[in-house]
C-alpha cells in the first residue's frame, strides 16, 4: 500500500527536484498540494498530480493523507510540522526543521509521543557517496580523524527572494549554512561546539549573506565550514585523519546524473574513486517511506537536534559584520 502525501506549499524546490523525485519513488504517491493561492495549486496538481487545496488546514483535514511534505519559509517549518503531528500525519521538512532547540526538542518529542516520523530533508545524506565514505572511514584508511573543512556557496539571488527576507527566516545561515553543518555532525559526531563564527549582513535585506563558523570536539578535532550567497558556487567538504584525506565536490546539490568522484590521499598514493550515479531525492524519499512504514533511524533526530542546538550557539556567538 502506497504511502499517500500531501504537501504543503508549492516552493521553487519541491517543483524542481522533490516532486518529480515524488513520482519516481516506489511505494509514495502525491495524494493533494496546498498553497495560499488557489490558482498556484491548481498548476502544480496539473503538473504533478494530486488534488488541489487553497489552504493548508484544508488539507491537514482530509482523511486520504498519512504524511506531509512541508515546502514552505524557513520561519513557517516549525508551526506547520506541529500542526502536521498534532493532525496525526508523518512528516517530512524542508530544512532547517526549526530555527532554535527549543523548537526541535518540542516536534521531535510530539512526534516520539504520537508514534510518528518527522525527518529533516537532508538528500545529500541519503546519495550513495556517503555509504561508500562510511566505509573508507570504518575501514580505517584515513587513521584517526582530526578536522573536517566544507564549504557550500552560492552566487547571490534575485531581488525578492525568500532569502532575503528576515520575517520568513531568510539568511544565509539557515540556507546553505546547514549543509556544511550537518556535514561536519554526520562525520564528526553530535558532541560539537562552536568555538569561534562570523556573519556577515546585508544592510539592504537585514540578514546575513555569508559566514564562516569554527567547530570543535571535546578532543581538539576542529570543524572549518564556509556558506554564503554572495560567492562563486563551491559544494565541497575534505576529511583529513592522521594517516590520509578524502575529498569531494558538488555533493550538497548533487545531480542525478552526476557520479560523484572521491579523492583519496594515503601516504604518498593518491586514487580517485567513482561512485555510481543516484537521485538523491529519490533516495531521501525512500528513507521517508521506509520510516513512515516501520524502519528507525535515530541518528537523524539526534543530528538535527544537535544542529538546531549549534544553530543557537552560532547566532549568539558570531562576531557580526554589516556592510
Amino acid at each position: 500500500m502506497d504511502v499517500r502525501i500531501g504537501v504543503l506549499g508549492c516552493g521553487d524546490i519541491a517543483a524542481r527536484r522533490t516532486l518529480p523525485a515524488l513520482a519516481r519513488t516506489p511505494g509514495l504517491r502525491l495524494a493533494c498540494v496546498a498553497s495560499r493561492s488557489r490558482e498556484r495549486a491548481e498548476d502544480f496538481a496539473a503538473r504533478f498530480g494530486g488534488v488541489p487545496l487553497g489552504s493548508y488546514d484544508e488539507l491537514l483535514a482530509r482523511t486520504d493523507v498519512d504524511a506531509v511534505y512541508v515546502c514552505l519559509p524557513t520561519l513557517l517549518h516549525a508551526h506547520w510540522a506541529g500542526k502536521a503531528l498534532r493532525a496525526g500525519l508523518h512528516v517530512l521538512v524542508e530544512k532547517p526543521l526549526a530555527t532554535c532547540e527549543d523548537d526541535a526538542r518540542r516536534l521531535f518529542a510530539l512526534a516520539r509521543e504520537r508514534g510518528l516520523v518527522l525527518r529533516e530533508n537532508f538528500m545529500f545524506l541519503h546519495h550513495a557517496r556517503h555509504r561508500r565514505e562510511a566505509g573508507l572511514l570504518g575501514s580505517g584508511v584515513l587513521g584517526r580523524v582530526r578536522a573536517l573543512s566544507a564549504a557550500f556557496t552560492i552566487p547571490p539571488r534575485p531581488d525578492g527572494d525568500n532569502r532575503y527576507d528576515p520575517a520568513l527566516g531568510g539568511g544565509a545561515l539557515f540556507d546553505n549554512g546547514v549543509y556544511p553543518l550537518r556535514a561536519a555532525l554526520r562525520f564528526l559526531g553530535t558532541d560539537l561546539t562552536v568555538a569561534g563564527a562570523v556573519l556577515r549582513t546585508d544592510e539592504r535585506y537585514g540578514v546575513d549573506v555569508s559566514g564562516a563558523v569554527l567547530l570543535m570536539t571535546p578532543d581538539g578535532t576542529s570543524a572549518q565550514l564556509r556558506f554564503g550567497m554572495e560567492h562563486h558556487y563551491r559544494s565541497w567538504y575534505e576529511i583529513q585523519g592522521s594517516a590520509g584525506t578524502l575529498a569531494t565536490d558538488h555533493v550538497f546539490t548533487t545531480a542525478p546524473g552526476h557520479e560523484p568522484l572521491l579523492r583519496l590521499s594515503v601516504g604518498q598514493d593518491d586514487s580517485e574513486i567513482r561512485v555510481p550515479a543516484e537521485d538523491h531525492f529519490v533516495a531521501a524519499l525512500g528513507s521517508f517511506r521506509d520510516g513512515v512504514l516501520g524502519a528507525d533511524l535515530p541518528v537523524l533526530e539526534r543530528e538535527s537536534l544537535a544542529q538546531a542546538r549549534l544553530l543557537d550557539e552560532i547566532r549568539a556567538r558570531a562576531v557580526t559584520v554589516t556592510r
